[in-house]
Order: structure tokens, then C-alpha cells, then sequence
């Protein structure tokens, strides 16, 4: 199975639990969908890395020390973050208030305009090989 196909299933299933937490918190918790889009997405975040880690860039693990796999949890957060929570929320905003989509069916769309760019970053950035990462500085 391909990368990509590995990252495409996790990212099904992190959809899944994205959609059932946004359902949970609008519906039954009374949360406004913008900020339960904010929560949804990072649920799927911490699922995707997790599974991601595991399976889908499983050839390249993090330096056991612990701090590499917490400094990789980081990158992901940070990256998935930068275009899943900001990418969802506006493209949601634009979706339900300007195009008056249905909720879900919105949130579907959100999602997959963003994934190509979380696929480049965590292929590129967040699950290099620890050799590769000796390079990158995150402060001086």
C-alpha cells in the first residue's frame, strides 16, 4: 500500500471522529460551529498523528529519546494546525454563512481542500528522518 493510500485511510478516519465530535458538540452540547470545528479538527489531529506515526511513515520513526517524538508531535500539531483548524474554520465560515451548505456536507469540502497540504507538510517536514531534522533550527 502507497503512502499516500495509508495517509488517505487515516485521514478517513480521522474525518470520521472529526465529524462525530463537530456532531456531539453542535447538537447535543449547544457549542457554536465554529469554535466545534475548531475542537473537531484537533481530535482528528491527535488521532491522525497517532496512526500516522505508526503506520503510515512507520519507516521513519522519531529518536527514542522521547523528546523526538514529542517534538514531532509538535511539527504535526503545529502544521496540521496551521491548515486544518485555520484552513476548517475559514473555509467553514466561507461554506455555511456565504454558500449556506448544509453543515456536514460543508465541513466534507473544508476537508478535503486542505488535505494535499497536510500531506506535502508531514511527508516533507514533519516525518523526516531524524538524520534529516539535525538541519532544521527551530531557534538560535
Amino acid at each position: 500500500m502507497t503512502r499516500t493510500l495509508r495517509f488517505a485511510s487515516v485521514g478517513a478516519a480521522g474525518f470520521v471522529v472529526q465529524l462525530g465530535v463537530l456532531h456531539i458538540l453542535v447538537t447535543c452540547a449547544g457549542v457554536a460551529y465554529p469554535a466545534a470545528t475548531a475542537v473537531a479538527v484537533e481530535a482528528a489531529i491527535l488521532h491522525n498523528f497517532v496512526w500516522h506515526e505508526r503506520w503510515t511513515w512507520r519507516d521513519r520513526p522519531a529518536r527514542h529519546d522521547g523528546i523526538g517524538r514529542f517534538l514531532r508531535l509538535l511539527r504535526f500539531n503545529g502544521a496540521a494546525g496551521l491548515f486544518s483548524i485555520a484552513g476548517n474554520v475559514a473555509l467553514m465560515r466561507l461554506f455555511v454563512d456565504q454558500w449556506h451548505l448544509p453543515l456536514l456536507a460543508a465541513n466534507a469540502l473544508a476537508v478535503a481542500v486542505v488535505s494535499a497540504l497536510n500531506f506535502a507538510c508531514a511527508d516533507r517536514f514533519v516525518f523526516r528522518r531524524p538524520a534529516e531534522l539535525e538541519d532544521v533550527r527551530f531557534c538560535d
